[in-house]
């Protein structure tokens, strides 16, 4: 007894030096490569969340060195444990459209008209993510603008790359579409909306469905802070926020080349820009260009960046970048200009801030209603961060009582 006792003690004695070199592992990281700029409201709050996202990365990959789990399935499993129990204002199922998982958010209250629609296309870089992990953010959608909201459980990179993300996403709106009657929602009131890449989806997927004679026409789109394009990780946003949580460029340009090809062996090249021929480059910059970007945004830490060419071999790699699919923000302007209104949220301290804008811009070129956001002290991920108990930030409600 006394042996098992003893046991006992020393085990937990290590797992709490463990957990306490953890924490402090993670702090120092954090403190030693993110910076949090002053315009930040309430910094100590994100370098926890930070911290915490560092520390659950951190234990995934001594999981995965030792062969228990991939990094990926054990973040996708604490990203999942989140279960809330049954809503008092909506109906809330679960189902599948065309073979993909989708969670449908009905209001109780019955209505005198037919409901909105809205599709939302969670965020996560491809590759995180889920229907739990923007439960909350889509409940507070249905409730606060008595919406039938349906989240769409796609596929997630490394596992299914691109275009698997985009065709769920896709054949779950046409589905929802073409079904409209079972739901009590107007066909003149459906709204496509994502965030981060979700709204990278929902873009790609607007387009799309801009020609489209057969199905209603969509009442809008809704992108928050969305990343449009992989040609320019140079822009001024991505010089500016590099290291800024929750989002840095390299994860950015990573979570990219992931969605695309399951890896990412090339992302240095990416990075500094040698991923795309010169040529291409100029082709597109009349839509991807810094000189697109109003002056005020490049008053904090820009520098020009320099062209530079790039090898066959690598090109060969990520020429799928150029396709408006995959990268919306380079879509014709034939296609740009049958786009329904659009409501695009950007912030500050993102490094896809210039994305928005870029994209803001082809759409008022091209005629298109909009109206933009901008989060002045907003950071990547804060949207979804709005209902978080202590850890919820003011910005973030906001932003979401904007969108809806």
């Amino acid at each position: 007894m006394a042996v098992a006792y003893t046991l006992l003690v020393l085990f937990s004695a290590v797992f709490v030096a463990g957990f306490i070199l953890l924490v402090m592992g993670a702090i120092n990281f954090d403190f030693s490569n993110s910076e949090i700029p002053p315009g930040v409201n309430q910094p100590v709050k994100l370098r926890i969340i930070h911290v915490i996202l560092i520390s659950r990365a951190v234990v995934g990959k001594i999981l995965e060195n030792i062969g228990i789990c991939s990094q990926v399935s054990f973040v996708r499993y604490l990203q999942g444990r989140k279960t809330l129990g049954a809503d008092p204002k909506l109906f809330i199922k679960d189902l599948c459209f065309e073979k993909v998982p989708v969670r449908i958010y009905q209001p109780k209250v019955p209505s005198a008209s037919q409901w909105r629609g809205v599709m939302f296309f969670h965020g996560g870089g491809w590759v995180f993510g889920s229907l739990e992990t923007h439960e909350k953010l889509c409940r507070s959608i249905a409730r606060e603008s008595e919406s039938v909201v349906v989240s769409v459980g796609y596929r997630l990179a490394p596992e299914h790359k691109y275009p698997a993300a985009y065709e769920d996403c896709l054949n779950a709106t046409i589905h929802f579409m073409k079904n409209i009657e079972h739901y009590g929602v107007d066909p003149a009131r459906i709204i496509i909306c994502g965030d981060s890449a979700g709204g990278n989806l929902a873009a790609a997927v607007s387009q799309t469905l801009a020609g489209r004679s057969d199905l209603p026409r969509l009442r809008a789109q809704i992108l928050i802070y969305p990343g449009l394009q992989a040609l320019d990780f140079n822009l001024p946003s991505y010089q500016q926020n590099q290291r800024v949580p929750l989002l840095f460029r390299e994860c950015a340009a990573f979570f990219a080349l992931q969605y695309l090809n399951g890896n990412a062996p090339n992302l240095e090249e990416v990075l500094e820009g040698s991923h795309m021929p010169i040529d291409i480059k100029l082709n597109y910059r009349k839509w991807v260009s810094p000189d697109n970007i109003p002056e005020k945004f490049k008053v904090r830490g820009y520098k020009p960046h320099v062209l530079l060419d790039c090898t066959t071999e690598v090109y060969e790699t990520v020429k799928r970048f150029c396709e408006p699919n995959l990268c919306p923000l380079l879509a014709e302007d034939a296609i740009v200009q049958q786009l329904p209104e659009s409501f695009i949220l950007t912030c500050e301290y993102d490094v896809l801030r210039d994305d928005g804008l870029l994209y803001k811009k082809r759409l008022e070129d091209n005629g298109v209603r909009v109206t933009w956001y901008h989060l002045e002290d907003g950071f990547h991920g804060i949207i979804n961060s709005f209902n978080s108990d202590w850890l919820s930030f003011s910005s973030g409600k906001r932003g979401l009582n904007n969108i809806m």
